[in-house]
């Protein structure tokens, strides 16, 4: 048929509007070297100019900087300081570096504002340093990353699919199946550091939602049940239920044993690919668990969902959402390259998610604000 698309052929541009047109003037100008230099000298454009300079270059830079973070946890280098401070001559012997490459590596962490050097010549815990001695599972999470710099080393054979098995997806084992069948070598690294990265956000959840109404919850995909441990600490009189593989299950409820809710957490093992979820919670939780798969698998899992909860039960889904002003970085690069070398998911916007509930069957469908929305947010929906 005349004027039909056929394959392979190239993508026809569209009319540009205004804005398209001032866009694509935009970029012609800022792109002209003789533009760069007159707008890092002209005095009203001047700060603009350097802030995108120093911009561009710390993208092109960041892998350093990650680096260097990895390298000051490898030192236990915010262990060292954590009691106050130590004069550097004292950090190189302990970090076991000569007294140049520890002042190399004390240099950058206080370039990146991880540590200060005091006027006396000891180095101290700044801001950012100091919230990684509070918050274990960072350091987890930046020690885990070596996986994805290696399957990163050739960005565009990983968006092509040529790069072969990822680090990320024999890390995951369940990204590449039902997961039903996976031994207990198999599932400790990943579900080790699923509870810590779930520690991290567990608190902001149960404040911002009131399990404390419900007579039992039921979270799904919640690993060893730290998410779980955050919920029976708000709601005492909350029966605890958990759903995870049974090997993650096996190991969430030897640490409900651990801690003391033995008499109230049950651990239930299956794959919600393959196995119905159990019945009698008012109350589920998908903690950090959608944006893990594609959209068939999510679709199941949502339908499972309503299936296994009673007229007027809720469904709490919190997770970082892509559209989260001042976000974009986390939600579209970060997890956005994570996922595809894991080999499954991606993160969603809220109306793309809210679309899914309603799919499934769920109503009343409302976002509840959480303290911190750049790590994860909360859609709450009526069975």
């Amino acid at each position: 048929m005349a004027g039909s698309a056929t394959a392979g052929a190239p993508p026809t541009l569209r009319p540009r509007g205004g804005r398209s047109r001032w866009y694509t003037l935009r970029a012609r100008i800022i792109a002209d070297p003789r533009f760069q230099r007159w707008a890092a000298g002209f005095p009203l454009t001047r700060r603009i100019a350097r802030s995108n300079t120093r911009a561009l270059f710390d993208l092109c830079a960041g892998f350093t900087y990650s680096q260097t973070l990895f390298a000051c946890l490898k030192l236990d280098l915010f262990a060292l300081l954590a009691e106050g401070p130590v004069p550097a001559d004292l950090l190189a012997a302990r970090m076991d570096l000569s007294r140049e490459a520890s002042a190399r590596l004390l240099k950058a962490a206080v370039s990146l504002d991880l540590i200060r050097r005091l006027p006396d010549g000891c180095f101290v815990l700044a801001d950012l340093g100091a919230a990684l001695i509070g918050n274990p599972s960072i350091s987890r999470m930046i020690e885990h990353h070596a996986l994805l710099y290696a399957d990163l080393s050739d960005p565009v054979a990983l968006l092509r699919g040529e790069s072969g098995p990822t680090r990320l997806a024999g890390y995951w084992p369940y990204a590449r199946g039902d997961g039903a069948e996976l031994s207990t070598e198999a599932v400790t690294p990943y579900s080790a550091l699923m509870s810590a990265s779930q520690a991290l956000i567990a608190e902001d959840i149960v404040e911002a939602y009131p399990f404390r109404r419900h007579r039992c919850l039921l979270d799904v995909g919640g690993g060893e049940g730290a998410f779980l441990s955050a919920a029976a600490a708000a709601a005492p009189d909350l029966a605890l239920r958990l759903f995870d593989l049974p090997e993650v299950a096996r190991r969430a409820a030897a640490q409900f044993a651990r801690s003391g809710l033995a008499d109230r957490a049950q651990a239930v093992g299956g794959s919600f690919l393959i196995d119905p979820l159990p019945k009698g919670a008012d109350a589920l939780s998908l903690i950090r668990v959608v944006h893990d798969h594609d959209d068939a698998t999510v679709r199941g899992l949502l339908r499972a969902a309503w299936t296994a909860l009673p007229p007027g039960g809720r469904l709490v889904l919190a997770e970082p959402m892509s559209g989260t002003a001042g976000a974009e970085p986390i939600t579209d690069a970060y997890f956005g390259f994570y996922l595809l070398a894991m080999g499954s998911g991606h993160c969603r916007t809220a109306a793309e998610l809210t679309a899914l509930l309603a799919e499934a069957g769920f109503q009343r469908i409302r976002e509840v604000a959480t303290r911190r929305p750049l790590l994860t947010r909360m859609l709450v929906s009526t069975r």
